[in-house]
């Protein structure tokens, strides 16, 4: 039983710097997508499994939607100051979010 755990937590130990240094790429790809598409940095985009999460902390609102990696389209969305909406996730398949999409039709801005 012993031997079983350390193995666990010397894998653990191992894979710990990989999957960080994913999560840094991924949230400088976001970083990309987001200045690509002209959404101000006070748009913040939370993404996860499940669902992706946009604050809007900017004074004016704006229209966007989400882009993803496998180029999926979900429709878009009015934000106003203060709000948080919510998204689709990116799913368990591999498919990441690439970042905010300001809408070109009906957008505030």
């Amino acid at each position: 039983m012993r031997q079983a755990t350390r193995s666990f937590l010397v894998t653990a130990a191992a894979l710990l710097p990989a999957l960080t240094g994913g999560a840094a790429a991924h949230a400088l790809t976001q970083e990309a997508g987001r200045a690509q598409a002209g959404v101000p940095a006070c748009v913040e985009v939370a993404p996860s499994w499940r669902y992706t999460f946009v604050t809007n902390n900017c004074s004016a609102p704006y229209t966007l939607t989400i882009a993803y990696s496998d180029g999926r389209d979900v429709p878009c969305r009015v934000a106003h100051p203060g709000d948080h909406i919510t998204f689709p996730g990116h799913g368990t398949q591999g498919e990441h979010v690439v970042g905010a999409v300001l809408c070109s039709h009906g957008a505030d801005h």
